[in-house]
């Protein structure tokens, strides 16, 4: 029978497989959330840098986020569209397409993100 700490332990990690080498590894949930709080604030950082009107891309939000000088940033590109989704949810952001705001259902394709603030000033 196993562990229970065993099981725990299980639940507090996801498997993913590597892309380049085709191996599995494991990838704690805690990292995960720290990552997606980083990449929820590099997107709010972003967005106030900017004009209220003007919207990122979410390439933009991965490429700061990422610390290193090669293409690994492209693996942080559908946590930061996650990241996104949950802002929206908290009311901190727009998605949009076709400068339309978007729901995560009807959205398909590229995606811009802009503040929620440019929506109250409306």
């Amino acid at each position: 029978m196993a562990d229970p700490e065993d099981r725990e332990e299980d639940r507090e990690r996801s498997q993913v497989r590597d892309r380049d080498h085709g191996r599995y590894r494991y990838r704690d949930r805690d990292r995960d959330h720290g990552r997606d709080r980083r990449l929820e604030q590099v997107i709010i950082d972003l967005l106030d840098q900017r004009a209220a009107t003007a919207s990122i891309c979410p390439s933009d939000a991965a490429r700061t986020a990422y610390e290193g000088d090669d293409d690994g940033w492209r693996a942080l590109m559908e946590p930061t569209r996650r990241a996104a989704w949950r802002l929206v949810s908290a009311g901190e952001v727009e998605v949009t397409q076709a400068g339309r705001p978007v729901t995560e259902e009807t959205a398909r394709g590229p995606i811009r993100i802009r503040s929620a603030r440019h929506a109250r000033q409306r």
